[in-house]
């Protein structure tokens, strides 16, 4: 475990990150964000990748299971957006699978000015994988599409960590909500596309 400071919505926040750390000094903080980032990620080819999340895909539906949320209950049979796990600088420089529920059916195809409709959950799962060639499970990061008028604050938007280990690191509608506060905060630069990130292009799934 690594004890770090974070600051979300202006607070201090003294936080214990279990299973975010592969080796002692290979983790660095940023000021852009909340997640512990690595420093060494690993180069990684598609091929490579999808090699890994296979070994470790299992493990990690296990994990996250154990915060018995039913907004990602058997997450990995819903649609996946990506070809091959992608590196995601804005969640610590990990690799990262964009899973959507069947009711965010326009997800992939989202205009600016359009909207996902109340219920739509996205779900980003995550695992590091060293240039050293360590790998574990990173955290969940997710959202769910609230009924309109629930969460002004955040568009509509609830915001939910899960740990590896199905620990609840936070949600902004209960348990720890200042905690992931920040997830917003990062969204806001894609209202547009009703505060969602995309997939990149050259990980897009062929039409």
């Amino acid at each position: 475990m690594i004890r770090r400071h974070l600051r979300a919505a202006g607070i201090a926040l003294a936080v214990t990150l279990s299973g975010f750390a592969p080796v002692a000094g290979h983790t660095q903080t940023t000021d852009q964000d909340a997640h512990l980032a690595i420093e060494n990620p690993a180069d990684l080819t598609k091929d490579d990748a999808l090699k890994y999340y296979k070994s470790l895909s299992g493990r990690m539906a296990r994990g996250y299971a154990a915060a018995q949320l039913d907004v990602i209950r058997n997450y990995q049979n819903w649609p996946l957006f990506n070809d091959a796990p992608y590196i995601s600088a804005t969640h610590g420089q990990r690799y990262v699978n964009s899973y959507a529920n069947r009711v965010a059916s326009n997800y992939g195809t989202l205009q600016e000015g359009e909207v996902l409709p109340a219920g739509s959950v996205l779900a980003k799962d995550s695992m590091t994988v060293t240039d050293e060639g360590n790998t574990h499970p990173g955290a969940m990061f997710v959202m769910e599409k609230l009924p309109a008028g629930t969460s002004p604050e955040t568009a509509d938007w609830r915001y939910i960590m899960v740990m590896p280990d199905g620990s609840l690191f936070g949600d902004t509608m209960g348990f720890r909500a200042p905690a992931v506060a920040y997830c917003h905060v990062c969204h806001e630069a894609v209202a547009e596309r009703d505060y969602t990130f995309y997939v990149p292009e050259e990980y897009r799934l062929a039409e």
